[in-house]
């Protein structure tokens, strides 16, 4: 159980990593992008071929995340100043590109072979009880940082920060907020025992865990920083009405070619990371399906809100892991009917959502640009 929680924990911070790339597009730009996987397969492939040639792990990483920077400038110059339903086709297009170039490049990424043994972090490492120690001291240190983040987010939420929200700002509702901080709050507490004991009793996945969720962590509180700077209220003007910062004398291309390079390189590291829970990568591990379980993620959470992105995947995982256990020990469907059928109850659950809220459970509804 305790090793189950451990996957878990991995694949919702992994998708949260993924997600918040996506949010930083469109969620704060206004950028509609449906080829998001491919900045991840340009991060995994780069990782491992790279750390396959004897290139340290954390170097291999962030030309990775460049690689995946770099595809992110080559579509911004030729597509960012297409109509948004254009950017979108191109973004799908290139997507299906970069897979179908990995898949057949067989001397480069040994395509449907896939590559099946490469240089992971933390693989040979072999903590003494005072290792354990740190790295559980460490991670207590992560909880007491995401716990304030929590409690400043809920404050905004609230209203209680009037000096950043401004007369203008509508507080959410309290119970709302309460019910989702209460939610939350567990789901922190449990990630931290569990992780606790997994560190304790240390294995591969445990160490992987750490750094995936420092690496959350970080993204999260830079990408905080960003969105609230006079940087990231140019990225909101341009979502709403591109013509008010043209007005203004801002370069509107650059902004958003700089959110659509940022955004990529995000995507990039958590490529690198989905390689390495994963242990063997293939083409078809990088399907269209992981771009729109992001966006998922992000409709769900709240688009133009990273704490709704975080709360957005763990309720996809919470779903998926509970809807997996309850279908496959069920005899009333097959097996073969589970997936369409878990597909489905999502697509119904974001149809009401869209209805019931649709700025998603954190997001603002004065922020919202559909329909603009």
């Amino acid at each position: 159980m305790v090793q189950y929680l451990v996957f878990l924990t991995i694949s919702a911070s992994l998708y949260a990593l993924f997600a918040l790339g996506l949010n930083l597009q469109w969620g704060f730009t206004g950028l509609i992008n449906f080829g998001h996987v491919a900045f991840m397969t340009i991060g995994a492939y780069t990782t491992v071929l790279l750390s396959e040639k004897g290139v340290p792990l954390f170097l291999a990483v962030i030309i990775g995340a460049v690689g995946a920077s770099v595809l992110g400038l080559l579509i911004g110059l030729s597509s960012l100043k297409l109509r948004e339903d254009y950017l979108a086709i191109v973004t799908i297009g290139v997507s299906e590109l970069v897979r179908l170039i990995v898949q057949n490049e067989q001397w480069l990424t040994k395509g449907t072979f896939g590559i099946q043994s490469y240089q992971l972090p933390f693989a040979q490492f072999k903590p003494n009880f005072f290792g354990k120690i740190s790295m559980i001291f460490l991670l207590t240190l992560l909880t007491a940082f995401v716990l304030w983040q929590l409690w400043k987010n809920i404050r905004q939420q609230l209203g209680l920060n009037r000096q950043i929200q401004g007369k203008s700002f509508q507080p959410s509702s309290r119970l709302s907020i309460y019910i989702w901080g209460g939610i939350a709050l567990v789901f922190i507490l449990l990630v931290y025992i569990n992780g606790s004991i997994a560190l304790y009793n240390y294995s591969y996945k445990a160490g992987l865990m750490l750094l995936m969720l420092i690496i959350l962590a970080l993204t999260y509180y830079g990408l905080d920083l960003l969105v609230h700077s006079p940087w990231g209220r140019v990225l909101k003007a341009i979502r709403e009405d591109e013509e008010i910062p043209k007005a203004l004398g801002k370069n509107v291309f650059w902004y958003k070619l700089q959110s659509f390079m940022l955004g990529g390189a995000i995507a990039g590291i958590a490529g690198a990371f989905y390689s390495w829970q994963l242990t063997t990568i293939y083409p078809s591990s990088f399907e269209p399906l992981l771009t729109f379980n992001a966006w998922i993620i992000v409709v769900l959470g709240g688009a133009g809100n990273n704490a709704g992105v975080i709360l957005g995947a763990i309720i996809f995982w919470g779903y998926d892991s509970l809807t997996r256990f309850i279908f496959n020990n069920s005899d009333v469907i097959s097996a073969s009917q589970v997936g369409a059928l878990r597909v489905m109850i999502i697509g119904l659950i974001l149809m009401i959502l869209m209805v019931w809220r649709p700025q998603g459970i954190l997001g603002k509804k004065q922020e919202l640009s559909l329909g603009r």
